[in-house]
């Protein structure tokens, strides 16, 4: 018959418990504070980094963008405020602000004419002509960080892709799988025909032009009618610059 641990023995097994359970705790207490102390040498090293390369910084933007990347690595978002250490030394809370305000500003004067849908590349060409003035360059990653804080407005600014296009939104729009289908066949040539819906999505007549329809009613679709052909266009001013609607008749 098989002896049970005594009294003596239960104890010694819950010192050793207790023993290996302390040893744990202090291995992790040494890895996290070597972890933080890695961090915070990260950190000085990216403010000396930062100070040194102050210039570059704000006048370039493939550089601007990098050193974002390096701030990620570290958990350090020059962007969260434009109070503190980084906004004092390189202003890059008041340039992404400045960006967002002008954002805001373009997408409200276009929105007429795109239903407040424009394509993340029209909105930098924007950006910039209205910037040309300034010293800092812009590129699309500013765009995007810029936008990204926009998102606190809670009126529907935010970045979606379809096909291979970056669209910005500044209305609160829900686009389903038809609509977005459509602005991805519409980046071919700017516009579609009912007829090219129907051929090239194998749709039936009924759900393409229900969807046409919709997507004419939010303002993101433009009719465009009188050609020879006999065929009405459905242009797409978030794919297609306003350039490309004036003198078309194909």
């Amino acid at each position: 018959m098989r002896r049970r641990p005594g009294i003596g023995g239960l104890q010694t097994a819950a010192a050793a418990r207790d023993q290996y359970r302390q040893l744990g705790e202090n291995v992790a207490k040494l890895r996290t504070d070597m972890m933080k102390e890695q961090l915070s040498t990260f950190r000085s090293q990216l403010e000396d980094f930062a100070r040194k390369h102050k210039k570059d910084i704000s006048k370039n933007p493939a550089f601007r963008s990098q050193f974002h990347e390096m701030c990620a690595k570290v958990g350090v978002d020059p962007l969260a405020s434009n109070k503190g250490f980084w906004a004092e030394l390189l202003g890059i809370g008041d340039f992404y602000y400045e960006i967002g305000v002008q954002i805001v500003d373009i997408c409200l004067s276009t929105r007429p004419h795109n239903g407040g849908l424009i394509s993340l590349q029209e909105l930098c060409t924007l950006l910039r002509q209205r910037r040309k003035s300034d010293r800092e360059a812009v590129s699309e990653d500013d765009c995007l960080r810029a936008i990204s804080k926009l998102k606190i407005l809670g009126s529907g600014f935010e970045v979606i892709t379809v096909g291979k296009k970056k669209l910005v939104r500044s209305v609160p729009t829900e686009l389903n799988k038809d609509h977005n289908e459509i602005l991805e066949l519409a980046q071919a040539q700017g516009y579609v025909t009912v007829e090219e819906v129907e051929r090239q999505l194998s749709w039936t007549s009924g759900r393409a032009v229900d969807a046409l329809d919709t997507l004419l009613d939010e303002g993101l679709a433009m009719i465009d009618d009188g050609h020879r052909d006999g065929r009405r266009r459905y242009w797409f001013p978030c794919v297609s610059p306003i350039s490309s609607l004036l003198g078309t008749d194909a």
